[in-house]
């Protein structure tokens, strides 16, 4: 098992920053790649952006991409969200997710039913 705690959520105004942390605990030799997902009231969840651990890899939904950056150390089990230019549609409850699948692809690694293991969430609220 392995267990994920978020960090560094909250309330910003339109074009403000925000750092999001993942800390992972428990068996986290196994794990491939760590994401980032969010989901909006009354939306489905959806895909952020991800990090494989063996090649550094980064993957970004279109809508993040240019704003967010993903960053990690595979060494503290740690993975970070930099969230620059934030919008109101950023809005979301944010999660972080591991997953232990050695033969993720690329196309496979931003879809949320091939991640094992899933935090809580941390919100994340952007003002006009």
């Amino acid at each position: 098992q392995v267990q994920l705690v978020e960090s560094g959520g909250g309330l910003v105004q339109a074009g403000g920053s925000l750092r999001l942390s993942c800390a992972a605990s428990g068996r986290t030799s196994r794990t491939v790649a760590m994401g980032w997902f969010r989901q909006a009231p009354g939306k489905e969840r959806d895909f952020v952006a991800a990090i494989r651990w063996s090649s550094g890899s980064t993957y970004y939904a279109d809508s993040v991409k240019g704003r967010f950056t993903i960053s990690g150390n595979n060494a503290e089990n740690t993975v970070y969200l930099q969230m620059n230019s934030l919008k109101p549609e950023d809005t979301a409850v944010y999660v972080c997710a591991s997953n232990d699948d050695w033969f993720v692809n690329n196309i496979d690694i931003v879809r949320s039913v091939k991640y094992d293991y899933w935090g809580q969430g941390t919100q994340v609220t952007v003002s006009s």
